[in-house]
C-alpha cells in the first residue's frame, strides 16, 4: 500500500515536472521570436528613416507640384515610423519582457520541484531501508520500530512538499494561462493599433501623391529649356532667314491700319494713265 502511493505520487510529480518543463520550452521559444519580431520591427522604422531622407533629398531637386507632394508624402511617412516607434516599445514592454519574466518563475518552480523530489527520494530510501530491516531482523522490533519512525516522519515530509508542489503548480498553471491570454491580446491590440494609424498616415500620403498636377510641372520644365527672349530671338532668326526677294516685297507691300496697300496703289495709277492716253487718242481722231 505504502508502495503504490509512492509510485502515484512519483507519477504526479514527473507530470508536474513536465508542465514546467512544457512551459520552460515553449514560453522561451516564444520569447525569442517575438524578440526577434520587434528587432525586424525597429529595422524597418531604421530603412523607412533612410527612405524619408532620400525622399526629401530628391524632392529639393524636383518641379514645384511635385517637390510638394514628394515633401508632403515623407513628412506623413516620417510620422509612420513614431507610431512604428511607439509599436516596437509597446511590444517590448507588453509582450518580450512577460514572456522573458517566465524564466525567472521557471526556476523557483524547479526549485520547488526539486525539494519535493528530495523529499520523496528520502521516503522511498526509508521505505527500502524499513524493507530491508524487516528481511534482515524480523525478531528486531526496537530497529523496525525506529526504521517505521523514520519512514513515517520522511513521508509526512514528503505529502507537505507534495501538497505544497501542487498548490504552487496549480497557481503556475493558472497564471500561465492568464499570462498567456494577457500577453497575446495585447499583441493583437498593439497591431491594431499601428495598422490603423498606418491606414491614416497611407491614405493621406496618396492623396498627397495623387495631387501632383503632372501638366502644370511639365509646363515648368519646358519653360526651363529655354531662356526668357528665346520668342523674340526666334523671330529675328526667322526674319533673316529669308531670300532677298522676299524681303524686297515685304518692303513694297507693307500696309499700316486703314491703308490702302502701295503695291495695289501703283497699279490702279497706271490703269487711269492708260484711259486718259485712251481718250487723247480717240479726240484726236474726232479732230482729224
Amino acid at each position: 500500500m505504502l508502495r503504490r502511493n509512492l509510485e502515484h505520487r512519483d507519477a504526479q510529480t514527473r507530470q508536474l515536472q513536465n508542465a514546467v518543463t512544457n512551459v520552460e520550452k515553449h514560453f522561451g521559444e516564444l520569447c525569442q521570436i517575438f524578440a526577434a519580431y520587434v528587432r525586424k520591427t525597429a529595422r524597418l522604422r531604421d530603412k523607412a528613416d533612410l527612405l524619408v531622407n532620400e525622399v526629401n533629398v530628391y524632392a529639393a531637386t524636383e518641379t514645384p507640384n511635385l517637390k510638394q507632394g514628394l515633401k508632403n508624402f515623407a513628412d506623413e511617412f516620417a510620422k509612420l515610423q513614431d507610431y512604428r516607434q511607439a509599436e516596437v516599445e509597446r511590444l517590448e514592454a507588453k509582450v518580450v519582457e512577460p514572456l522573458k519574466a517566465y524564466g525567472t518563475i521557471v526556476k523557483l518552480k524547479r526549485d520547488d520541484l526539486k525539494a519535493t523530489l528530495t523529499a520523496r527520494n528520502r521516503e522511498a530510501k526509508q521505505l527500502t531501508q524499513l524493507e530491508r530491516t524487516r528481511q534482515r531482523n524480523p525478531s528486531d522490533r526496537h530497529v523496525i520500530s525506529q526504521a517505521e519512525t523514520e519512514l513515517q516522519r520522511a513521508t509526512m515530509d514528503a505529502t507537505r512538499t507534495t501538497r505544497q508542489l501542487e498548490e504552487t503548480i496549480d497557481n503556475f498553471e493558472k497564471q500561465k494561462i492568464k499570462d498567456i491570454k494577457t500577453i497575446f491580446s495585447e499583441f493583437i491590440t498593439i497591431e491594431m493599433l499601428f495598422h490603423g494609424k498606418a491606414l491614416e498616415v497611407y491614405t493621406a500620403a496618396y492623396q498627397n501623391i495623387q495631387k501632383i498636377d503632372e501638366e502644370e510641372d511639365l509646363e515648368v520644365f519646358r519653360n526651363s529649356l529655354y531662356p526668357p527672349d528665346y520668342s523674340s530671338r526666334l523671330d529675328i532668326v526667322r526674319a533673316n532667314s529669308k531670300s532677298p526677294l522676299q524681303r524686297s516685297l515685304s518692303t513694297k507691300c507693307v500696309s499700316g491700319t486703314g491703308q490702302v496697300p502701295t503695291c495695289r496703289l501703283r497699279k490702279d495709277q497706271q490703269a487711269d494713265d492708260d484711259e486718259e492716253e485712251d481718250e487723247d487718242l480717240d479726240v484726236t481722231e474726232e479732230e482729224n
